[in-house]
C-alpha cells in the first residue's frame, strides 16, 4: 500500500487528481488537503510515500510546504503542481529538493509515470536506509565498560572530522569495528571504505595494491590497474596491520598523506586523491621505529588521534553483554533456538583467560551453543570452553 497526499486548493483539480490516482492502482491510498497548513499537519502526523503539492496556494504556498517537509521528513518525494505562470518557480523547486513537477491541467500519462517513478525512488531510499542500519549493526561495538565508553566518545568527536586515526591493540580486540564506526559516522559514509590488510599482501606487491600500476610496470602487469587509494577516493582507506608494511611502501603512503597525490607503479604521473586514512596495528610502533622498521615521520602523520582498544581481559564487565550479543547473533545465523547462559556459566566465562580476545570468545560461544544444553551451564563451560 502506497500512501499519497494531494495538497491543492482548487477543489476541481484536487478531485481529478484523487480520482485518477485511486482508479489507477488499488494499492494507492490517496488523502487530500485543501491548503499548505493542513497539508503540513497531515505530514507531521502521518507517514506518506509521496506528496503532490500545488505551488500557488493561500496561507502557505507550495515552496514553503516543500521546505518544511524537507526538514520534517526529507525522505518523502514531492511532486510540484504548477500553473502556466509558475514554471520558473517549479524548476526552482527541483533545486530545493522536489522530485519533479507537472503542469496544469495534468497530462494523464506524465502524471502516472511521475508518480510511479517517485514511489520507486521512495522504496529505494527506504531499502538503502534498512541496508545502512544492517551494516551499522554488523559493526556494532558491544560494551559499556569505561574503556569502551571512552572509545565511543572519541569516535563521536573525531568521526565528523578528517583527522587521521591510529588504532592500536592486540589481535582479535575489534580494531576494525572502530575503523568502520569512524567511517560510518563521518561525512564520507556515502563513499567507499576500502580495507587493506598490509600483513596479508607480499611486500613486493603492496605498492601495486595500494597505488595501482601501469601496463608493463612489471612482468605480470598486462594492463593498467587502479590501486586501493584511487578506489577509496571520496571515502576512507583502512590500512590494517600497517606495522607490517615495507619501508618503501611507507614512503609512498607518507607522500600520499602529505600531498594528497599518488603515482601508480611504473608511472611518473600524479593522481590527486581525496582519502581519509585510518590505520591499525597490533605492534608497538615506537619500538619498530627504534629498530628501524617503521618511519617516525609516517607515525606522526598517522597518529593524529590515537585509539587504544583494550584486551578482553581488561574489560571483563562487558563479557555478559558480549555473550548475549553473540548467542543471539549465532542462533539467528544458524536458524537455531536462542540459548540462555546460567549465572554461574557467565561468571566462569568472566574468569577465563582470553588470550584470543573477542575473536576467541565468539568461537567459544558458538561451540557452547552447538554442544551445550538448552541453558548453557557451568559444567558445559568447563567441558567445552577450554577445548
Amino acid at each position: 500500500m502506497s500512501k499519497i497526499l494531494v495538497i491543492e486548493d482548487e477543489a476541481a483539480i484536487r478531485r481529478v487528481l484523487v480520482k485518477i490516482l485511486s482508479e489507477e492502482n488499488e494499492a494507492y491510498k490517496v488523502d487530500e488537503a485543501e491548503d499548505g497548513l493542513l497539508g503540513i499537519e497531515k505530514i507531521k502526523n502521518e507517514d506518506f510515500d509521496l506528496i503532490l503539492c500545488d505551488i500557488k496556494m493561500p496561507k502557505m504556498d507550495g515552496v514553503e510546504v516543500l521546505e518544511a517537509t524537507k526538514k520534517i521528513k526529507p525522505e518523502i518525494p514531492m511532486v510540484m503542481i504548477s500553473g502556466h505562470g509558475d514554471l520558473d518557480t517549479a524548476v526552482n523547486t527541483m533545486r530545493l529538493g522536489a522530485f519533479d513537477y507537472i503542469s496544469k491541467p495534468p497530462d494523464l500519462n506524465r502524471l502516472l509515470n511521475t508518480v510511479r517513478n517517485a514511489l520507486d525512488r521512495k522504496e529505494l531510499v527506504v531499502e538503502n536506509k534498512i541496508l545502512k542500519r544492517k551494516v551499522s549493526k554488523k559493526y556494532e561495538m558491544i560494551g559499556d565498560s569505561d574503556a569502551i565508553s571512552q572509545i565511543k566518545d572519541i569516535i563521536d568527536k573525531v568521526a565528523p572530522t578528517d583527522a587521521r586515526v591510529l588504532i592500536t591493540g592486540p589481535n582479535g580486540t575489534g580494531k576494525e569495528l572502530v575503523a568502520h564506526w569512524l567511517h560510518e559516522k563521518s561525512a564520507r559514509a556515502k563513499g567507499s571504505m576500502i580495507e587493506v590488510n598490509c600483513a596479508a599482501i607480499p611486500s613486493e606487491l603492496i605498492e601495486s595494491e595500494l597505488f595501482g600500476h601501469v601496463k608493463g610496470a612489471f612482468t605480470s602487469a598486462a594492463k593498467d590497474r587502479a590501486g586501493k587509494f584511487e578506489a577509496a577516493n571520496g571515502g576512507t582507506i583502512f590500512l590494517d596491520e600497517i606495522g607490517d608494511m615495507s619501508l618503501s611502501a611507507q614512503a609512498k603512503v607518507l607522500r600520499a598523506l602529505q600531498e594528497s597525490r599518488i603515482q601508480r607503479v611504473g608511472s611518473d604521473r600524479d593522481i590527486k586523491v581525496d582519502v581519509r586514512v585510518i590505520a591499525a596495528t597490533n605492534k608497538d610502533l615506537k619500538k619498530e621505529i627504534a629498530e628501524g622498521r617503521f618511519r617516525e615521520d609516517l607515525y606522526h602523520r598517522l597518529a593524529v588521534i590515537l585509539v587504544k582498544v583494550p584486551a578482553l581481559n581488561e574489560r571483563r564487565d562487558d563479557i555478559p553483554l558480549l555473550v548475549k550479543h553473540f548467542s543471539e547473533k549465532i542462533a539467528s545465523e544458524q536458524g537455531t533456538a536462542k540459548k540462555t547462559f546460567s549465572d554461574k556459566a557467565i561468571k566462569l566465562l568472566q574468569e577465563y583467560d582470553w588470550t584470543g580476545n573477542i575473536r576467541e570468545l565468539r568461537n567459544v560461544i558458538e561451540r557452547l551453543i552447538i554442544l551445550g544444553g538448552n541453558e548453557v551451564s557451568e559444567q558445559d563451560v568447563k567441558l567445552f570452553a577450554s577445548k
